[in-house]
């Protein structure tokens, strides 16, 4: 009879189920660390307008400050809550509107 001499299983293998333990950990958000983040995103967001306001009331409004409203419109977007949508889309539109006046027509 002849023995078959088998190998043993790579050692990376155990280290591999390892990594993807902890990739499916980093994929679960804490909901405190969510919520966190919410509020700087919307902290953000209403700094932002506040320098808007402060440049319409001397009449004229930053391109650059537009489009980093934008940014973080599509941010915010991204994240959330599905009563601030309305909300969302008013801010986007006259936002539209502000860039439309610099000749800008930003994606839908």
């Amino acid at each position: 009879m002849s023995s078959t001499n088998r190998a043993p299983a790579p050692a990376y293998a155990s280290a591999a189920t390892g990594i993807d333990a902890l990739l499916a950990l980093q994929a679960v958000e804490d909901p405190l660390f969510a919520k966190k983040k919410a509020v700087r995103r919307g902290q953000s967001l209403l700094e932002v307008l506040e320098e808007i306001k402060a440049d319409l009331l001397v009449g004229r409004v930053s391109e650059d400050r537009l489009n980093q409203l934008m940014a973080l419109i599509s941010q915010a977007r991204q994240k959330s809550v599905p009563g601030l949508d309305s909300l969302i889309d008013d801010i986007e539109l006259r936002a539209r509107v502000e860039l439309a006046k610099f000749g800008r027509f930003p994606a839908a």
